[in-house]
């Protein structure tokens, strides 16, 4: 998952250019091996995407940072998984009943600053190789922390993800179950939502109950 910069004027393009392509780069890992990428092969993939970035807006008369864009991953093999996070997006995952955080938000010097992807000299790339103990996930961008996460205990909110996974957990279908995705994005999208934030909201529910 991608998100924009809201002060970019291509921020939309540049999270689209990194979710194609890393979707791209691990197809073609798992075509070869039957395991996760390492963190520098990982790394090499974020900097051809910087690469592509930077030239891109070459063409265009602009500027890389015209593309920023945050990113939060999740990808899993056998009994592992990778999460790679840029930035102010988060991941957060349940374990016996409890959520706990995965990839806590990365802020910058300033207040409502971060970090992205186009940033010089290098992208701000963390990551993490845990064992495969969570039954689901979340991964959403920095326009819901405050009705996500409590920040002064550094958790996850149970009473925000609780209910909303509860649908995903239920669900007879597998992938993208539509009927979901459209009352998620109605919620989102919500007056009582809205006026709590007024960044963009991205979330993306997994769960494999």
């Amino acid at each position: 998952m991608a998100d924009g910069a809201g002060s970019a004027s291509h921020g939309g393009q540049g999270a689209s250019l990194v979710c194609r392509t890393l979707m791209s780069a691990f197809q073609k890992q798992f075509e070869m091996h039957d395991e996760l990428p390492n963190e520098h092969t990982l790394s090499e993939w974020i900097d051809h995407i910087r690469d592509n970035l930077s030239a891109i807006a070459e063409r265009r008369d602009l500027g890389k940072r015209d593309f920023a864009a945050t990113m939060v991953l999740l990808v899993t093999c056998k009994d592992r998984l990778l999460a790679a996070q840029i930035g102010d997006s988060a991941m957060v995952g349940r374990r016996d009943g409890r959520w706990e955080a995965i990839c806590w938000p990365e802020n910058g010097e300033f207040v409502s600053s971060t970090f992205f992807i186009t940033d010089d000299v290098e992208a701000r790339l963390r990551t993490a190789y845990l064992p495969l103990e969570y039954d689901a996930f979340a991964l959403f961008s920095d326009g819901i922390d405050d009705v996500a996460l409590e920040h002064l205990q550094l958790q996850p909110h149970a009473r925000f993800f609780d209910p909303m996974i509860k649908p995903v957990d239920e669900a007879s279908e597998r992938g993208n179950v539509r009927q979901l995705s459209v009352a998620l994005a109605r919620y989102l999208d919500s007056p009582a939502l809205c006026e709590r934030t007024d960044d963009d909201k991205t979330l993306v529910l997994l769960s494999s109950v």
